[in-house]
């Protein structure tokens, strides 16, 4: 998802379970990869209309408006701009819809939270959407949720658009010039698809669209896992370089792509509930999501009962690229058993744990985060 302490995955508001075995499969409209794919925006939002409506933040307006102003120009539209200042708050959102209402399409340009907010923004105005990331921190290009925040930066709901984004143009040129530490966050957040949909494939649970999930999002997911071990070390050495290689082209794919088709398909799991516990965790708190949720997956596979070896597998590949493997590597150092504790009671509140092989309660959340925290001491 989005920003630190995002929680993805809750079904939108209004939408009822699906019975009788209904599954469904949802994702982006067109999905374009690679450098330069941002010029493709022009030909992208005329088919929508003559007015697009493009949203983001201040530091992605003056790096990118003079290029986006000409592009869309010279596909013969009308472009309005508009500029996200603070947070993601229901206002916010409602300021940037205000006058836009002969929008043919909204387009985001940036980082998760202006993405989020043109999905907000679109839900408002019942238009279109495009997103064209220029980090790979998460998956929220590709999915349908907008996460809501107050002034205070406390995420308090996740609302869910009726379509997915119309087309993702994901400029790997771009991605390939932000700091290599977003790409490793969204790594972390990507890994976790595998063993969450594996979860709620097995226990009781629904995706995010409120149904059960798909083999097809499974096997998606599985294959972000091996793409991400297989390239993830190259990719980000050609990201510190700011070179756009197939490894690069390989991570991001999975980090993007198949990482929001895996979790809105096949569903979250423990991994993304513990951000429940970790956003209000001493230290952990400040962590980017995507090493939450890397440090999360250790946890997961420890309540599943996994070998020792499997957990340190993973753990010392988190090494090699620089996640966290215990909680003082999320700012969290020399955890108490009341804060650990604590980190699990908060944690039984996520709506993701029907989505589990077995049921889970406090106590076995904490024994797995101890469980985990120990293995990660001896890596």
């Amino acid at each position: 998802m989005t920003a630190t302490g995002a929680i993805e995955g809750t079904p939108p508001a209004g939408l009822p379970e699906r019975k009788g075995g209904i599954r469904l499969f949802g994702g982006p409209g067109r999905y374009h990869q690679g450098p330069g794919a941002l010029d493709l925006i022009g030909e992208v939002a005329a088919a929508f209309g003559p007015a697009p409506l493009v949203v983001g933040d201040a530091h992605v307006m003056a790096m990118l408006r003079p290029r986006l102003e000409a592009l869309l120009a010279g596909a013969g539209l009308r472009p309005a701009f508009r500029t996200l200042e603070g947070e993601i708050t229901r206002p916010a959102i409602e300021a940037l819809a205000r006058g836009a209402e002969t929008a043919s399409v909204v387009v985001g340009v940036g980082g998760g939270k202006s993405l989020d907010a043109a999905k907000g923004v679109a839900m408002i105005l019942h238009a279109p959407v495009i997103t064209a990331p220029t980090i790979a921190s998460n998956d929220s290009p590709t999915s349908a949720a907008v996460a809501i925040y107050d002034d205070d930066h406390v995420m308090i709901a996740v609302d869910r658009m009726a379509a997915s984004p119309a087309c993702v143009l994901v400029d790997t040129a771009l991605i390939a010039a932000a700091p290599a530490s977003f790409l490793r966050a969204g790594i972390g957040d990507a890994i976790a698809k595998k063993f969450e949909a594996e979860g709620c494939m097995a226990g009781a649970g629904l995706t995010p669209f409120g149904t059960r999930p798909l083999v097809t999002a499974l096997a998606i997911a599985d294959c972000a896992h091996a793409t991400i071990l297989r390239h993830a070390e190259a990719a980000l050495a050609a990201c510190e370089a700011r070179e756009a290689t197939p490894d690069l082209e390989h991570v991001v794919e999975a980090v993007v792509l198949m990482s929001g088709l895996g979790f809105e398909n096949g569903g979250l799991s423990l991994a993304h509930s513990l951000t429940r516990g970790l956003v209000r965790a001493r230290g952990a708190r400040d962590a980017i999501h995507g090493a939450q949720v890397a440090w999360a997956v250790l946890v997961h596979m420890a309540a599943e009962g996994r070998g020792d070896d499997e957990i340190l597998s993973l753990a010392r590949f988190y090494r090699r690229i620089g996640l966290p493997v215990r909680l003082a590597n999320l700012g969290m150092a020399d955890p108490t058993e009341t804060e650990i504790d604590e980190m699990a009671r908060l944690t039984m509140t996520a709506p993701h744990l029907a989505n589990f092989a077995v049921p889970l309660d406090r106590a076995a959340v904490a024994a797995a985060i101890r469980r985990a925290e120990a293995l990660g001491a001896s890596v």
